[in-house]
């Protein structure tokens, strides 16, 4: 790619392009056509990566519909999602697998980061409903756990006292140093005698 285009093949416009759904036809019809290999023909129509060109032929030879691209970094970097209750995540969740798991499309529609709606899916599609339901802040009570997760919860109880023990016993070692030194008789020095 460097060689072909020079330095103007780091300009970021290069990446995440916004590709139509002709232009992937045009492209897949060129390399049909013998115009080059799979690097050729990424250069020649100046795409990043060669891989790219690939998936293209790839989905056009599955008979998967090549569509247009928009990146809209804007979804993807949401930095945070608005509040939903279990209900809208519910419908969030069945709209994205109804559009073929469109996370994009359904974050922008939604409003909502494409991350957690790319988790919520994942935990719709593993434990159902349940796993929409936010748990954030709300802990187990001694009967909902297992043995195991009872002796993790002990262990960490032993170990933060544990802690808290040694940190008492520096205290404790920093406080006779100070008693110590203060209340010791001053030692003569050369200079004294």
């Amino acid at each position: 790619m460097y060689q072909s285009l020079g330095p103007r093949c780091f300009n970021h416009k290069t990446h995440n392009a916004k590709y139509t759904k002709e232009f992937k036809q045009q492209v897949v019809q060129a390399y049909f056509a013998g115009e080059g290999s799979l690097v050729d023909i990424a250069i020649k129509y100046e795409i990043p990566s060669y891989s790219t060109v690939r998936s293209w032929i790839k989905k056009y030879n599955n008979l998967e519909e090549l569509k247009d691209y928009d990146p809209k970094p804007e979804v993807y970097m949401k930095d945070r999602s608005r509040k939903t209750a279990k209900e809208e995540r519910i419908k969030i969740v069945n709209y994205c697998l109804e559009h073929n798991k469109n996370y994009k499309e359904t974050a922008e529609l939604f409003d909502i980061s494409y991350t957690q709606i790319y988790q919520w899916v994942r935990k719709y599609l593993s434990a159902g409903e349940e796993g929409l339901i936010d748990r954030r802040g709300q802990h187990k009570t001694e009967e909902q756990l297992s043995e195991t997760e009872k002796l993790q919860r002990k262990v960490k109880l032993l170990e933060h006292q544990l802690k808290e023990m040694e940190m008492e016993n520096e205290l404790l070692k920093k406080v006779q140093e100070i008693e110590r030194r203060r209340y010791s008789p001053k030692r003569k020095t050369k200079r004294n005698t």
